[in-house]
């Protein structure tokens, strides 16, 4: 079953060289970064958390690549994701390594040897693992995937997944002119507009097969993958092409209800909650005008408004469970949602728990309450 990563457990970093000292410069890749570190963080992607993005670009040293890496592998709980587009070089003993601005072809020290960032990898306590390597020669890394037994050993746990731009003899293709390079502009492209008749969730596998068709029709080299366990089901975002795009209307009968809802049984954290609970109204294909028609008056738009843009768990169960339901969530899934709502409650600092919830959820609210009896307070000459 293909799963979305919990984004406040999840963290992805994007490094990429466009300028180079003594290799052919790649413009493109200053416009990959940009556009994938704004899809990843957006509603049609994962919607990571803006600060669980780290950009990475033109670094100067393997150093100022590893720290980073580092930091995003140990606070990843979940998915951790690493891209890299660059100049891919082959060392002298026919492995990887990933171009920097300084990288001169024959002194292996001034690249990034690809075994350095794999080791960081299986040393996180990320469940899942996925790498898009856009590079020349990416293709090699496959094979370090798969080299040391105890790789597939470490990431047993859940899965890795390793997508590369092109085989290990042949070059990927950056035309020239083009705003991206051709691999990661054929990504970005499935994961805005999605794939006509694909899954609910656009799963790594997915993508996969639907890069290797759309490349080889354009002539490009085709991307090569290897998977680990789970890791092909690890999706990257929603179907777009797949959501309903108008409220949904269900006759009466027996046709049992095939839309693919969030699940809250990946919900590991307070935004994975309200990230899932945003994505609940997408899936029903429904307004927030409608979805608050269909709550009989429980829940004005604004109360819906507030209650997916929150940062914070509300205090009590009643408005999401009205939320839900109006959505067309099911009956048993809104109980599954209830005990994700329980745990996170358990698991939140105390100063989360002391806060109370103004009428609609809306704390804000409450502090504007308190300032005007504050100040009546006052103003009696008190």
């Amino acid at each position: 079953m293909s799963v979305l990563p919990d984004p406040g457990a999840s963290r992805a970093v994007l490094i990429g060289t466009s300028h180079y000292d003594h290799l052919e410069q790649l413009p493109a890749v200053s416009n990959n970064l940009i556009a994938l570190a704004d899809l990843l963080s957006g509603p049609l992607s994962l919607r990571l958390p803006a600060p669980h993005v780290t950009v990475v670009e033109d670094p100067p040293d393997p150093g100022s690549v590893m720290d980073p890496l580092r930091q995003a592998a140990a606070e990843a709980t979940d998915t951790l994701l690493v891209y890299y587009a660059g100049h891919g070089l082959i060392d002298p003993h026919g492995a990887l390594t990933l171009a920097l601005p300084r990288t001169q072809p024959g002194h292996i020290e001034t690249s990034l040897n690809y075994d350095w960032l794999r080791h960081i990898l299986l040393n996180s306590p990320a469940q899942r693992h996925i790498v898009l390597l856009d590079c020349c020669y990416s293709g090699l890394a496959l094979g370090r995937m798969s080299a040391p037994q105890e790789l597939a050993d470490q990431a047993a746990v859940e899965g890795t997944f390793l997508l590369a731009a092109s085989a290990e003899t042949r070059t990927a293709l950056a035309p020239v002119g083009d705003t991206h390079t051709a691999f990661t502009g054929a990504l970005l492209d499935t994961l805005r507009h999605g794939i006509p008749g694909g899954p609910p969730l656009l799963d790594l596998e997915t993508v996969y097969r639907h890069l290797r068709l759309t490349l080889e029709a354009r002539a490009h080299p085709v991307p090569q993958a290897r998977n680990r366990n789970s890791g092909a089901r690890v999706a990257l975002g929603r179907n777009h092409a797949d959501l309903p795009a108008a409220p949904v209307t269900h006759a009466a009968g027996p046709e049992p209800d095939r839309r693919l809802w969030p699940d809250p049984s990946s919900i590991r954290t307070v935004t994975g909650f309200f990230t899932n609970l945003a994505a609940v109204r997408e899936v029903s294909g429904l307004t927030q005008q409608e979805v608050s028609r269909r709550s009989a008056g429980q829940i004005s738009t604004g109360t819906i408004s507030r209650l997916v843009n929150r940062d914070t768990l509300p205090a009590t169960w009643d408005t999401t469970a009205a939320y839900l339901s109006a959505c067309g969530v099911p009956d048993d899934q809104i109980r599954q949602w209830h005990g994700a709502w329980q745990e996170l409650r358990r698991n939140a600092p105390a100063t989360q728990e002391a806060r109370a919830d103004a009428p609609g959820g809306d704390t804000a609210e409450l502090g504007k309450a308190r300032w005007r009896l504050f100040s009546l307070w006052r103003d009696r000459g008190h």
